[in-house]
C-alpha cells in the first residue's frame, strides 16, 4: 500500500471535544493520531463529510487546551472521522511537530 500522507503522524490517545461550526454543543471523542495536517477522532457521533468543526484538545506537555479549526475529510459511523486542520497558530503547530518527532 502506498502512503499518500503529506505529514508524519504520531499515535496518541487523548480525550477531545469537538463542535460543529456555529454550534455550542461539544461532543466527546478520542484523538488516535495527529499530524500537522490533521487528526483521526474516534467517536460514536462523527460529523458528516465536509462539515466545518473545531477540535478542543490539550496536547501532552501543554498547559492549556487548543481550539483547532478543521473540516471533516472522511466519516464512518461507529468508527470516527478524519479531520484536516485549517489555519492553526505557531504555538499549536510547534506542539504538534514536537509530538510527531517523538514517534
Amino acid at each position: 500500500m502506498v502512503e499518500l500522507r503529506r505529514y508524519q503522524r504520531a499515535p496518541i490517545d487523548i480525550a477531545v471535544e469537538f463542535a460543529a461550526k456555529g454550534s455550542t454543543e461539544r461532543l466527546p471523542g478520542h484523538a488516535k493520531d495527529i499530524s500537522v495536517g490533521g487528526m483521526f477522532v474516534q467517536t460514536d457521533a462523527p460529523l458528516p463529510f465536509g462539515a466545518d468543526l473545531v477540535v478542543h484538545v490539550t496536547l501532552p506537555r501543554q498547559k492549556s487546551a487548543f481550539a483547532l479549526p478543521g473540516v471533516v475529510r472522511w466519516s464512518r459511523n461507529g468508527e470516527g472521522m478524519g479531520v484536516q486542520f485549517g489555519l492553526v497558530g505557531a504555538r499549536e503547530t510547534h506542539a504538534i511537530t514536537e509530538l510527531t518527532k517523538e514517534s
